[in-house]
């Protein structure tokens, strides 16, 4: 159980320093359009972006939860959770704050990875030691 803990703390880890990136990017868009310093600049810039870089920590946290849960679940397992309900996680906060447009049938994709990922965390069973 406390694999799972860890793989589930990783995906939302995983999916919140995305969405920290994508709202860190759009600070940058809304207070200069570009950078004069050249690169000390963009780096005086980047490491100015609180959200930037809340979302490069939540990156480095998922790292530490995921290799974790890795010691415990099998990666052919593990991985496809992560990545689907991340992407999941991440249409959804996408449509809801930041208003981009999903179609039905990007729904209906959704719940269709939803699914599968339902299918193969069925068949969790622990990583024997080997």
């Amino acid at each position: 159980m406390k694999y799972v803990v860890a793989l589930a703390t990783a995906l939302v880890l995983n999916a919140t320093a995305n969405l920290m990136m994508k709202f860190g990017v759009r600070r940058f868009a809304e207070t200069a359009a570009a950078v004069d310093g050249g690169t000390a600049g963009l780096v005086r810039m980047l490491l100015s972006n609180w959200v930037l870089l809340a979302g490069l920590a939540c990156f480095a946290l998922n790292v530490l939860f995921y290799t974790y849960a890795l010691s415990g679940i099998k990666i052919s397992v593990a991985y496809p959770i992560m990545v689907s309900g991340g992407f999941a996680i991440i249409a959804v906060v996408a449509w809801f704050a930041l208003d981009e447009a999903l179609t039905w049938g990007q729904w209906v994709g959704i719940a269709m990875i939803l699914a599968g990922v339902v299918l193969v965390a069925q068949q969790m069973q622990p990583v024997r030691a080997g």
